[in-house]
């Protein structure tokens, strides 16, 4: 089935300020009529040519992608982390958690955990939250200043700068969810008992700052959204169509490489095998 319209309209590739409320987060113009159980097909697809796209980038072992995913609670990592890379081979990709820093960890520049989880050539890594939990959860939460904060969408910037000038292909995905698509996820979980280790009471602290978070995010996008690391604003209130357009975004952008399996100094033909 193909796209019916352009991926570009994710893609926040304008200079200025980023509002969130101009991004519908139920969209799902792209892939026509219907729901998760006529485009489930599509989404195999995808998924497979994702799987094969990958095999190619680590035997050809010259490429890195880092794939930031960065959302409301509820909005989706996990699912689509499970979802769009359920068929990539296991050897060549990564899921890094960025969780709340440990003391060795804010010992150093809030950067110094970061760079150790980057892609090395011929690898996926996939953040599940990122660098990028430094500003937001730190600004809403008031943890540090702002003399502390504010610095940091400059450096960060510069170290997406650098990877890319190193090799590094970076997809930023912002899963963008409503408030009340929030509420029923939440409310999923609390009703279903084998769902209540990923319910956290703390939850509902973060949702009561919804329009703060909010305000961050778009500040967040609009001050590191670049040429080499622009962001994707994903409608995520149907996880079907989320996964899709994700799905497509990393099929495009591993052709895009223009990757080829490497080719061997040997012939086949003169070897035996007895």
């Amino acid at each position: 089935m193909p796209v019916q319209g352009s991926l570009e309209k994710y893609r926040v590739s304008h200079k200025g300020r980023v509002n969130l409320k101009d991004h519908p987060t139920d969209d799902k113009s792209l892939f026509g009529h219907g729901g998760k159980d006529d485009h489930g097909p599509f989404l195999s697809q995808l998924t497979s040519e994702l799987k094969d796209l990958q095999n190619v980038l680590y035997a050809e072992g010259k490429h890195r992608v880092l794939v930031v995913i960065q959302a409301m609670d509820t909005g989706g990592k996990d699912g689509t982390v499970k979802s769009v890379f359920s068929k990539v081979d296991p050897q060549g990709i990564h899921v890094e958690p960025f969780k709340k820093p440990n003391e060795d960890e804010l010992a150093r520049d809030f950067l110094w955990r970061v760079h150790q989880k980057v892609p090395h050539n011929g690898e996926i890594v996939v953040f599940n939250r990122s660098h990028y939990e430094d500003i937001i959860a730190v600004r809403v939460k008031n943890i540090y200043p702002k003399s502390v904060w504010l610095p940091r969408y400059q450096h960060i910037v510069d170290f997406e700068r650098m990877l890319v000038e190193e090799g590094t292909t970076i997809i930023k995905l912002f899963l963008n969810i409503s408030k009340g698509e929030q509420k029923k996820r939440l409310q999923a979980r609390l009703d279903n008992p084998a769902k209540h280790w990923k319910f956290n009471p703390d939850d509902l602290k973060d949702r009561a700052r919804w329009d703060e978070f909010q305000e961050v995010y778009e500040d967040v996008i609009s001050e590191t959204g670049t040429k080499h690391a622009p962001w994707h604003i994903i409608p995520a209130d149907r996880k079907w169509y989320r996964n899709l357009v994700i799905a497509r975004i990393m099929v495009d952008t591993l052709r895009g490489l223009d990757m080829k399996f490497p080719v061997s100094d040997w012939l086949a033909e003169d070897v035996s095998i007895d």
